[in-house]
């Protein structure tokens, strides 16, 4: 299919600034848009865990730095010299789970320490690498001007931008939401583990947002920057969050492959699909840990990004048109920071009343072997953690707190070798070579994409009766 067919297909059309979109934080509303207008859902999401460069990143260039005491790997140290951007222009690669006609993108300087400045900024159909479809570039605006800045702390949505692209045609490309950063950062909140190729401008290369071609963008990075979301407004959508830690953020899955098992599901959903469409949307951090616990002696508790009890309204029940959440942590509670089963269990119960009171169905996922697990992660590899994450899973199955439960445990589990991944499951599917006994591979994430009912999944969507969130 030639650039040009891709482009008309797509039609995608300027929409005239909207004055009503309601920034996540402390910026003052502006007027509130048509009420008749359709809904919003979530079609692609991520995480802000921190500031780069503190977190796991996976398949990132780079010569190693030291990113916390003791814990190096590769920084991208010609992108950003001094570990922030500098008059450079960001050009992020996000797949879209869903189609719609009319979207918008969210930015955050959640982890950030001065206000950051963006503009211009466009959206685009990736054709390929850098490069995007001719004429298919549109200008994002803020409250109708063409650049924003955000405070410390501060998250925000531009105006919705029109953009028509069916469910099918979603699922067959991506997006490239291109940011410029006009002077500098200072420190870049950011996602480490991407498993998508992204890619930037050298430092003070300026204004590239409406380039067509990647001449601009010698870098790449497989992490994703200052964007966390990507919206869509529609009447038949609602948004399941995968509440998660790096199985779910998709460590081992294939780079730029989309077969994360949120990324599964997906596809499921949407090949037997009823009259309403679910959009599964990925909150996965790697590391990350339901409780407070923190890492034992040697870890990297900043690279975890804050626990799920921490995250949880900010991540998920702010999430728009929010019909249903996966919750799949625990085993680096356990594993990482020497958590007991109870402690574990606590942390998931606080969860599910906090899911339940917003009237939202939660689904518990079992957690995943990890027997045999070395080095590094020696910890999640002993019997005794193997007899808490078993604990855990009963509760899961058999507590009746969750709306229902996925069964990953079951999927990936050895029955000739129990307590470890099923070898065919157990190698490298991002980087190559063999796993580490606690990540699934490719294989395993289409088991565990697999282990859901899908009927059943519709009918907790239905069920959903949303609690609007009181406003701060």
């Amino acid at each position: 299919m030639t650039t040009a067919a891709v482009a008309a297909i797509l039609c995608l059309l300027f929409a005239a600034p909207a004055s009503g979109v309601t920034p996540l934080h402390a910026r003052p509303a502006a007027a509130s848009q048509d009420s008749g207008a359709a809904p919003w859902v979530g079609s692609w999401t991520t995480s802000p865990q921190g500031v780069y460069p503190i977190g796991y990143a996976v398949g990132q260039p780079g010569p190693l730095g030291e990113v916390a005491p003791g814990i190096e790997q590769p920084l991208l140290e010609y992108a950003f010299p001094d570990e922030q951007a500098h008059d450079q222009t960001l050009r992020m690669v996000v797949h879209p789970s869903i189609g719609g006609d009319a979207w918008r993108v969210r930015l955050s300087n959640r982890f950030g320490t001065q206000p950051v400045t963006f503009g211009p900024a466009t959206v685009a159909l990736q054709q390929s690498g850098a490069t995007v479809v001719p004429g298919s570039s549109r200008r994002l605006a803020f409250d109708g001007q063409p650049s924003v800045t955000l405070q410390p702390g501060e998250e925000l949505y531009s105006d919705p931008v029109a953009i028509t692209l069916s469910d099918e045609e979603a699922q067959r490309s991506n997006l490239a939401v291109s940011l410029h950063v006009q002077g500098d950062s200072g420190p870049m909140t950011w996602h480490a583990a991407s498993f998508t190729t992204s890619y930037v401008s050298d430092p003070g290369a300026g204004d590239h947002t409406d380039d067509v071609t990647d001449e601009a963008f010698p870098h790449s990075t497989t992490s994703w920057f200052f964007l966390t979301g990507l919206e869509v407004q529609r009447e038949d959508a609602a948004t399941v969050v995968a509440l998660g830690d790096s199985i779910t953020d998709g460590f081992f899955s294939t780079i730029n492959g989309n077969d994360r098992w949120p990324d599964v599901l997906q596809r499921r959903l949407l090949a037997e699909r009823d009259d309403r469409v679910l959009s599964v949307v990925n909150q996965g951090i790697a590391g990350n840990m339901v409780t407070r616990v923190g890492r034992l002696p040697g870890g990297c508790q900043p690279c975890d990004g804050p626990p799920a009890i921490d995250r949880l309204d900010e991540d998920v029940l702010s999430q728009p048109g929010l019909g249903a959440v996966i919750l799949f942590e625990g085993i680096n509670d356990i594993g990482g920071g020497g958590a007991t089963a109870d402690q574990v269990i606590a942390g998931m119960q606080e969860i599910i009343d906090r899911v339940h009171a917003r009237g939202i169905p939660i689904i518990g996922a079992t957690l995943t072997p990890s027997g045999g697990a070395e080095e590094g992660l020696a910890n999640y590899g002993t019997a005794e953690t193997d007899a808490r994450r078993r604990a855990v899973n009963d509760f899961i199955r058999t507590s009746g707190m969750f709306d229902a439960v996925a069964d990953f445990a079951a999927a990936t589990e050895d029955p000739a070798n129990p307590g470890r991944l099923l070898p065919s499951y157990d190698t490298n599917s991002s980087v190559g070579g063999p796993g580490d006994h606690l990540h699934p591979n490719r294989a395993g994430f289409l088991a565990m994409g697999h282990a859901f009912d899908l009927e059943e999944l519709e009918r907790l969507v239905e069920s959903a009766d949303p609690v609007e969130q009181e406003a701060a």
